[in-house]
């Protein structure tokens, strides 16, 4: 049989390839599909934002910002920690702006583990998670989310840890599942890390976009917390401002230097003229933050009937851009990377074979994951073009 090694790769990445998202975005151009794979709306950002940008630009804010991030964003990270959730931050020592998400991630986890940590996730996970994490020489140690809950197991996560472990990387609200965790949930993972004496790294980079109630509980904020907790948010997702990638960490001094460290080293800085403009964001009414999330719901009860008219089993999701279907009752052997990738040329829509998002590949195999964050009229026709799967 043919090797699937790819020839000087490092054997760091042997296996990871080329993201999924690339190639089903790249599906959907090609057959004119569409894409409900990919997680970025097309709608605009607030004309606020988009204003402060344009102003940043004719400005002259267009070269090197400063290392850490501008000024007028840390500080307006600084006070929405404060402003939401009661958190103090201060804005020289403990934010850092990154190039988005993504690079938090990739400069804390650089940063902070050595050859043969471990470290404990909740599968599915991001797809950056596990090779930011081989990339730092770490081992992953999955906890499972079962649907239709997507709860986890105490037991099985108090057995993950072992001696090695270094950190617990946490996601809520979690994609691809839409999950909120509960307090409760939050609690038991909060007191196994004081316990242990561990590290959390959490990605809350959905932390506006929750629905029918629930609520985003930071673990910063728990009891014993702030001071083992690095956080992890973005613009991207609140403002529709996905291609700006302006990212940013929170954390007592020692982590936040130990991810600034690893990060001056990939991007150094980024999105200068974009930073001020996220400060406007930030800065932005208490109704703005109800609408984003109020707007995303009401596409979210647009799409689910639609995806079940067509044959789908659907999981509830409570928070996030997407949603998760079981194909079974469309596609028996629930061969869930075929059929995404059938999928264009069957009706014309693109999704994400959930598959990809597991360590345990195949306890997402027959699962499947769809954006709503589009236009109505754009769920409409995706709903009208899936319905013609089961005819």
């Amino acid at each position: 049989m043919p090797s699937s090694r790819q020839p000087y790769l490092t054997a760091k990445l042997q296996g990871f390839g080329t993201t999924i998202f690339a190639e089903m975005s790249a599906l959907a151009v090609a057959t004119g599909s569409i894409n409900l794979g990919q997680g970025f709306p097309d709608t605009d950002a607030p004309r606020e934002v988009l204003d402060a940008a344009i102003a940043a630009i004719n400005s002259e804010l267009n070269q090197y910002p400063p290392g850490p991030g501008m000024p007028v964003l840390r500080h307006a990270i600084a006070a929405h920690q404060q402003r939401f959730y009661g958190l103090e931050y201060d804005a020289d020592t403990e934010v850092l702006i990154t190039c988005g998400a993504t690079e938090a991630l990739a400069g804390a986890l650089l940063g902070l583990l050595d050859t043969g940590d471990e470290v404990v996730v909740f599968d599915p996970l991001f797809d950056s998670y596990a090779p930011c994490i081989a990339m730092a020489g770490a081992v992953p140690k999955p906890v499972p989310l079962r649907p239709p809950s997507y709860t986890f197991d105490a037991d099985q996560l108090r057995a993950a840890v072992t001696p090695k472990t270094k950190l617990i990387l946490l996601n809520t609200p979690h994609n691809p599942t839409g999950r909120v965790f509960s307090m409760e949930e939050m609690q038991i993972i909060a007191d196994l890390a004081i316990e242990r004496d561990l590290i959390v790294l959490t990605d809350e980079v959905y932390e506006h976009l929750t629905f029918d109630g629930a609520r985003h509980i930071p673990m910063a904020a728990l009891p014993g917390m702030r001071e083992r907790t690095l956080s992890i948010s973005s613009g991207g997702k609140t403002f529709n401002t996905t291609g700006w990638k302006v990212g940013w960490l929170c954390g007592p001094p020692p982590l936040v230097q130990a991810a600034r460290t690893a990060k001056q080293f990939l991007t150094y800085v980024s999105s200068g003229p974009f930073q001020p403009a996220i400060a406007v964001g930030l800065a932005l009414p208490d109704q703005f933050f109800h609408d984003v999330a109020a707007d995303l719901q009401a596409k979210r009860d647009h799409l689910l009937p639609g995806l079940r008219a067509a044959g789908f089993d659907v999981y509830d999701t409570s928070a996030t851009y997407f949603v998760t279907a079981d194909i079974r009752p469309l596609r028996p052997d629930g061969d869930g990377m075929a059929f995404c990738r059938e999928l264009p040329d069957r009706c014309g829509v693109v999704a994400i074979p959930n598959e990809v998002l597991y360590l345990d590949k195949a306890a997402g195999r027959h699962l499947v994951r769809f954006a709503f964050c589009k236009r109505i009229e754009v769920l409409d026709e995706a709903a009208q073009r899936l319905a013609t799967l089961h005819r």
